[in-house]
């Protein structure tokens, strides 16, 4: 999640499974936490925390995976560039 930022990506958006429900065991738990954590060190050093969100969404819910997209793009709308991307 961090590394994408640093190169430049204006947001990260983690889709996983409703708690409880996830194939992977715990897998999902483990990626809300990896998600929570970058964003309190992007919030320390000045980038935004909330250019990383995770979404929960089942594979049959593809109208609320689309509204998560939705949210996520009207999210880094209102944030901006990411001030790390180069003017390539």
């Amino acid at each position: 999640i961090l590394e994408a930022i640093r190169q430049g990506a204006d947001g990260v958006m983690v889709v996983g499974c409703h708690p409880g429900e996830c194939d992977f065991g715990d897998g999902n738990m483990k990626a809300q936490q990896r998600v929570e954590f970058a964003k309190k060190v992007l919030d320390k050093v000045g980038l935004g925390g909330d250019r990383v969100n995770m979404y929960n969404v089942s594979a049959a819910e593809i109208g609320r995976f689309r509204d998560s997209i939705m949210d996520m793009i009207e999210k880094l709308k209102k944030i901006g560039p990411n001030p790390l991307r180069g003017n390539d």
